[in-house]
Order: structure tokens, then C-alpha cells, then sequence
């Protein structure tokens, strides 16, 4: 079995540089080119079925990908990026942003942890670990989510977990 993991297509936000969590922002030109690229890129593997985050720049760069391949489309609640509370739309580069980041166990004001978000995602790794046992899976998401996954198959320092970014329409592949 294996696992692959997108991130959705570019957002007018993450063309921003602005923090975008459970914003429901839609793509830009540039993020439905990055999603038709990765349907491309998908022809190459035997997917099974694409499992999508709720939030529509995933959903759309899950439809343009699952439409071209033919592949069925779930889509997933556990999937939906971190919330990042009061920071949702500052800089990234915001000072009291990146302090927080730092800090794993420490909610975002209004928002979830990153231990949360872990929580909920190696869990969702599991079951579908024994739900879909002799399948290949596409799972097209958001940057947070991308790293906590990341992590699930592989140790990271707390400095490069810190630094990991899987960009825009880009994919990794975990064998389960």
C-alpha cells in the first residue's frame, strides 16, 4: 500500500505570503495550472481513490485531478488544515505567528495546537491503513497537514519540522 500527498493548488493568499488555515479561499489561475500538472503527474501512479480535504482549494485541485484520471473522490473532515485562530490571514512572517509555530503544544488563540492537528491526522493514517489495505492512496491537502504527515513516516527535528513546506501542487510518496 502506498500513500501520496499532495497540497492543494496556490491560493491568492499563499500568493499573499498570508497564513491560511480554515479560511475557505478558492485557487488562483496558477493553482488550477499547479492542480492540471498534478493530474499529469498522477498518470504515472495506480491510484486507487483520492481522499480530499473539505476546504474548497482542496476540493477543486482533488476534482481537477480525479476528473482527468478517472480516480473516485472522498472527501475527508480530518483532512481540514490546522486552524490557526486569530492569525488566519496575517503575514506569515508575523513575529507572534512564528513564535506560536514554534511552540508544538501550544493552541493558536482561537485555533488548534499542532499536537491536536497530530492527533487527528496519525489517526486518520491509521485507519485508513486498514481500510484501504491493498490500495494506493492520494490524499490532496494543505501545507500543515502535509508536514504533520510528513512526520508520521518520518523523524524531524523540531527545526525542520519548523522549516518543512511541501509547495503548491507538489507530491510525496510513503509506502505502508
Amino acid at each position: 500500500m502506498k500513500l501520496f500527498v499532495a497540497r492543494h493548488g496556490q491560493t491568492v493568499w499563499n500568493a499573499q505570503n498570508r497564513v491560511c488555515g480554515v479560511t475557505d479561499v478558492k485557487l488562483t489561475e496558477r493553482g488550477i495550472g499547479q492542480a492540471k500538472e498534478l493530474s499529469d503527474i498522477i498518470q504515472n501512479y495506480d491510484i486507487d481513490i483520492i481522499i480530499s480535504s473539505p476546504l474548497k482549494r482542496a476540493i477543486e485541485t482533488s476534482k481537477i485531478v480525479a476528473d482527468k484520471n478517472s480516480i473516485p473522490l472522498q472527501i475527508e473532515e480530518l483532512l481540514i488544515e490546522q486552524n490557526y485562530g486569530i492569525y488566519e490571514g496575517v503575514d506569515r512572517k508575523n513575529d507572534s505567528f512564528l513564535a506560536n509555530k514554534r511552540n508544538f503544544a501550544y493552541k493558536y488563540p482561537e485555533g488548534e495546537s499542532m499536537l491536536q492537528v497530530t492527533y487527528r491526522i496519525y489517526g486518520l493514517i491509521d485507519k485508513l491503513k486498514e481500510q484501504y489495505q491493498d490500495k494506493n492512496i492520494l490524499i490532496i491537502t494543505h501545507g500543515g497537514v502535509c508536514r504533520i504527515i510528513r512526520t508520521y513516516f518520518q523523524d524531524m527535528t523540531n527545526d525542520e519540522f519548523f522549516n518543512y513546506t511541501l509547495e503548491n501542487g507538489k507530491l510525496e510518496e510513503y509506502e505502508l
